[in-house]
């Protein structure tokens, strides 16, 4: 390293241990992000709150009702007599779901017949009831499969084989098995992905802003008259905040695994080698943006609305690439963060490393080196 460039540096932190305003972003910024959206970021329904109707008041329909509220899915918030009152518990949102049982429940499950039972949910929320929808059937089917274990069981007991053959159909037993998630916890999903948007917070938004704040505190003259050229001001100004996230990864990793309870399956040396071509995108994104604009309000609102946005709805980070139309599933292959939610996700619950991921690594190389080839052209040692 050239000893301009290395004065460079030096000025850069000391400018940074100075700016009020730019030390809480740095420090504060993204661990508030990661703790707000790491806790906000869960999918998963617990406790919906449940009516029951129970039009036969039996013991078999009791015991159907303590096998919702015995799951931990449900919780019964009420009972009603008639399947019209129902209405209103769920207009006033105070059931999400109602269980109804109808006249007869416990006669057809001691004769083996099949039952009537009838689910209603509110759909208002359509995530929350189709999972509330999905919990139920679970209960349901798992409730109807024991009843036809139990006729099995008594039919065999009874040595009438011939019975049992024209009575038991055949049945296919279903074991299903989650790798890498395997209590399905949707905050496994979300928390990696806070990862890369403080990632991008400390290496594209704030460098952004940095090459600007020199034209507006009036020291980008002092350097004009100096020596240091211009590829040594652009690396200069970029090495700090580049140091500054893998700090954030380092931290970020850290209160990811032990206070979240997500799992880093793979190497922290992978993540870390996996990582250096997304932040030389960023940096050179947030470069690109400070050589277009002149004010430091600029700056942040366009890397912010521009930039990070259209990135983090775009990438699968949050919304499932699949869902979205074929356009604009087009479009995210120009997204880098796009491959960068693959590489966390793999490092972190897959336990895969470069083998498997040098090819989200290559494209990223090519958007780094693009970005960053686009900066320098557009940077220049001097005021306009």
């Amino acid at each position: 390293m050239s000893r301009r460039l290395g004065r460079i540096v030096v000025k850069e932190f000391l400018q940074l241990r100075r700016d009020r305003r730019m030390i809480p972003a740095l420090i504060f910024g993204p661990l508030i992000q990661l703790l707000a959206l790491g806790y906000a970021a869960n999918s998963d329904v617990n406790d919906i709150p449940m009516l029951s109707v129970d039009l036969d008041r039996t013991a078999a329909s009791r015991a159907l009702i303590e096998r919702f509220t015995g799951s931990g899915y449900f919780k019964q918030v009420g009972t009603e007599e008639r399947v019209e009152d129902l209405d209103t518990w769920l207009i006033r949102g105070d059931a999400q779901m109602g269980l109804v049982i109808a006249s007869g429940y416990g006669e057809a499950v001691a004769s083996g017949r099949e039952p009537r039972v009838q689910i209603l949910v509110d759909g208002t929320d359509s995530s929350s009831a189709i999972l509330g929808l999905g919990y139920a059937t679970q209960i349901l089917s798992t409730e109807s499969l024991r009843r036809v274990q139990r006729r099995v069981q008594a039919l065999a007991a009874s040595s009438a084989p011939g019975e049992l053959r024209r009575t038991a159909p055949g049945h296919i037993e279903l074991v299903p098995r989650v790798w890498y998630n395997p209590d399905l916890k949707s905050r496994w999903f979300y928390v990696p992905a806070v990862l890369a948007m403080t990632l991008m917070l400390t290496t594209m938004i704030l460098p952004s802003m940095a090459v600007v704040r020199e034209k507006e505190i009036g020291t980008l003259e002092q350097i004009i008259v100096t020596p240091i050229r211009p590829w040594e001001l652009m690396l200069g100004k970029l090495l700090p905040f580049a140091l500054l996230g893998m700090l954030n990864l380092g931290l970020v990793t850290l209160l990811v695994v032990y206070l979240f309870g997500v799992p880093l399956r793979g190497d922290f040396g992978s993540l870390v080698a996996l990582t250096l071509p997304f932040l030389m995108t960023t940096l050179g994104l947030g470069l690109l943006v400070s050589t277009l604009v002149r004010t430091q309000q600029q700056a942040m609102l366009t890397s912010m609305f521009f930039l990070m946005v259209p990135m983090i709805y775009l990438s699968g980070l949050i919304f499932p690439i699949e869902n979205m139309p074929t356009p604009i599933r087009a479009v995210t292959y120009a997204i880098p963060l796009r491959y960068y939610s693959i590489i966390i996700r793999g490092v972190f619950l897959k336990g895969v490393g470069l083998e498997t991921l040098w090819p989200e690594m290559s494209i990223l190389c090519a958007f780094g080196a693009t970005a960053l080839l686009l900066a320098s052209l557009r940077f220049r040692k001097r005021l306009d």
